[in-house]
């Protein structure tokens, strides 16, 4: 077994805009491990509010021994991003040495398409209902919010988009209070999800609070040890395989917090379709899926996930699983 990694850019077809920042490319890890006459690929994104970055990353991933499996990862790397690339990997050889599916090999249904979320960066109110309009047929708009003048931002992209259902992102930039004040409003302009109002480690604010907007957990959820701290503050979680640490940890996550009673969004951070492909396994029957990076990015790989009127499709054999 053979296991090399190494970093690309793939620039952003416009700056990319959240209430921590703003990015003009999508940089990632990729990794690919040759066995048996196989390759398998896996790709990641580190990210800062993480603790994680390029080097430390590409790091973790050079440690690892000369041969691993699946089962190994999780005494051997954390949950993260670097256990994102190589488990992803992983899955991705098996497929190739076995002529079989991904999804067939981890027992799962053959998948279809899942309409998938559009994500609107911050920008001036003017700017979003732009963007809103020249998106208005997409049927799932997500909102990039987090700001002292949110209310409205968010009743311009209403504007240009009327139809469309709507998912916010605070990105941990409100309190429980403002939560409560905007929540009407949020009602009254049809928004469906709110993702982390408040700062992971403010959460226990959302004990007890009167939720008529259903909350999701993004930062304060990673993998199934992080459902024991979500009693009581969230309806829905978020899983990312760049938090679980790979499609295995992901799907476990899916059935445990199903099991749980939770809703589930399947999201991403901005990266390419050959980071999106193995989420399109874990979003497969979801409630929210939000899987728009690759709709970001200039130039994708090839071939490219396919995206349509019926969502993000499943993806060919020849870019992963």
């Amino acid at each position: 077994m053979e296991i090399t990694v190494k970093t690309e850019q793939f620039a952003l077809r416009v700056p990319f805009t959240i209430s921590r920042g703003t990015k003009v490319a999508a940089d990632v890890v990729t990794v690919e491990i040759r066995a048996g006459g196989a390759v398998g690929r896996g790709e990641c994104v580190p990210y800062a509010r993480y603790g994680e970055s390029l080097l430390s990353v590409t790091d973790q991933i050079k440690g690892l021994p000369g041969k691993v499996a699946r089962e190994d990862l999780p005494r051997l790397l954390p949950s993260g991003a670097a256990r994102n690339a190589v488990d992803c990997a992983l899955w991705d050889l098996e497929a190739k040495q076995r002529g079989a599916r991904v999804w067939a090999l981890a027992s799962l249904k053959e998948p279809g398409p899942e309409i998938c979320a559009y994500t609107l960066s911050l920008g001036s109110a003017e700017e979003m209902e732009l963007a809103a309009r020249e998106n208005a047929h997409r049927p799932l708009l997500k909102i990039k919010l987090g700001t002292p003048e949110d209310m409205p931002r968010l009743e311009a992209v209403r504007r240009g988009a009327p139809r469309s259902r709507l998912i916010v992102d605070a990105n941990e930039g409100w309190s429980a209070e403002i939560y409560s004040e905007l929540a009407p409003h949020l009602l009254r302009l049809g928004v469906n999800l709110v993702e982390q109002p408040v700062p992971a480690d403010q959460d226990e604010s959302l004990i007890g609070l009167i939720k008529p907007v259903p909350v999701c957990a993004d930062e304060s959820c990673h993998d199934r040890e992080s459902l024991k701290h979500l009693k009581g503050k969230y309806d829905v979680i978020n899983i990312k395989l760049d938090k679980t640490g790979g499609l295995t940890e992901a799907l476990a996550l899916k059935r445990a917090a199903m099991e749980e009673g939770y809703g589930i969004m399947v999201g991403c951070m901005v990266g390419t379709s050959l980071g999106m492909a193995p989420a399109v396994l874990a979003a497969q029957g979801v409630g929210f899926t939000d899987l728009d990076g690759p709709l970001l990015l200039k130039e994708d790989r090839v071939p490219p996930l396919a995206y349509d009127g019926h969502g993000v499709h499943p993806s060919q054999a020849a870019l992963w699983g």
